[in-house]
C-alpha cells in the first residue's frame, strides 16, 4: 500500500512539474483539441505556434493552421517538421478552395514539402508527404510517376517498409495491382506489426473482391494489434462499402466509440457517420 501511495504521490509531482505546453501536447495526443488549445492561450514559441496551428488542422480550420504553422517556421526556418506540417496545411486548402485557387496552394504544399526534406532528408514523414504529392499532383503543378520514383528510393535507404508502401501505392496509381499486392506484402514481410501497412494491404484485397483474404488480413491485423482501434474503423468501414456482415460492422463501431484513441487514429465524427449507416446511435 505504501508503495502504491509513493508512486501516486510521485505521478502527481511529475504532473504539476509539467509546464501548459507539455499539459497542450498531451491533450493534443489524446484529441482533445479544444483543450489543448486552452492551455496554449497566446503562445509566442515555435513549438507552441505550431502545436496551436495543428489543433485547428485537425479541427478542420486550415486557413487558421497556415496562419500560425507559417509563424512558427518563421521562427524556426530550419525545422524540418514544422515545414513538413506547413505543406499539409497549404495541401488541405489546396483540396477544400476553389479551381481559381487551388493550384497557387497546391504549388505552396510542393515547395514546403520539398523544403522539409532540404532541411532534413531523412525526415520520414515528409519523405512520404512528397511521395503523395508527386503521386497525386499533374504534371503542370510538379507532379510526376518519376518524381515519385526518386522519393521511394531515397526512403528505401532508411526505411524500406515505408519504401514498398510507397511503391505499391504506385503500383495501385497505375492500375499495375498484382504489383501493389506484393510491395504491400513485401512492406508487411519487413515490418509486420505496421498497422497500417496490414489496414492497406486488406483494403487492397476487398476492393479486388478478395473477401476472405481481406477478412484474414484484417485479423492478423487486430492479433498484431489488439488495441490498435484503427483496425476496427478500417474492417468495419469495409464491410459497410461491400454491404455485407453489418452487425459485425456495427460491433466494431460501437468498440471504436468506447475507445481511447489518438491523433493517428480517425476522427470518431467518422466512425460515427458510419454508425448511423448501420443502425446505430
Amino acid at each position: 500500500m505504501r508503495l502504491v501511495i509513493g508512486l501516486l504521490f510521485i505521478t502527481g509531482l511529475l504532473r504539476a512539474s509539467e509546464g501548459p505546453l507539455e499539459r497542450a501536447q498531451e491533450r493534443y495526443n489524446r484529441t482533445d483539441y479544444t483543450g489543448a488549445m486552452a492551455l496554449l492561450g497566446s503562445p509566442e514559441s515555435a513549438h507552441s505556434l505550431e502545436l496551436l496551428g495543428q489543433c485547428y488542422f485537425m479541427q478542420g480550420e486550415f486557413k487558421k493552421a497556415t496562419e500560425y504553422i507559417q509563424k512558427a517556421t518563421t521562427l524556426a526556418p530550419a525545422n524540418s517538421e514544422y515545414m513538413d506540417w506547413l505543406g499539409r496545411t497549404w495541401g488541405k486548402r489546396a483540396e477544400t478552395s476553389n479551381i481559381l485557387a487551388a493550384p497557387g496552394y497546391a504549388s505552396k504544399a510542393r515547395q514546403a514539402f520539398e523544403k522539409s526534406v532540404e532541411l532534413n532528408p531523412k525526415n520520414n514523414d515528409a519523405l512520404s508527404d512528397l511521395f503523395d504529392y508527386y503521386l497525386e499532383a499533374p504534371g503542370f503543378l510538379g507532379g510526376g510517376y518519376d518524381k515519385a520514383v526518386a522519393v521511394a528510393n531515397k526512403l528505401a535507404v532508411i526505411d524500406p517498409a515505408e519504401a514498398y508502401f510507397q511503391r505499391a501505392k504506385l503500383a495501385y496509381k497505375k492500375k499495375e495491382y498484382q504489383s501493389a499486392e506484393a510491395h504491400m506484402r513485401q512492406a508487411i514481410a519487413v515490418a509486420p506489426h505496421e498497422v497500417g501497412h496490414l489496414i492497406a494491404l486488406a483494403r487492397l484485397l476487398a476492393n479486388q473482391g478478395k473477401e476472405r483474404e481481406s477478412d484474414a488480413v484484417f485479423l492478423e491485423a487486430q492479433k498484431a494489434n489488439p488495441n490498435a482501434p484503427q483496425v476496427w474503423f478500417a474492417h468495419a468501414d469495409v464491410l459497410i462499402k461491400q454491404k455485407r456482415d453489418l452487425h459485425q460492422a456495427k460491433l466494431l463501431l460501437e468498440k471504436y466509440m468506447s475507445a481511447s484513441i489518438t491523433v493517428d487514429d480517425p476522427p470518431k465524427g467518422e466512425a460515427r457517420r458510419l454508425l448511423k449507416q448501420v443502425g446505430g446511435v
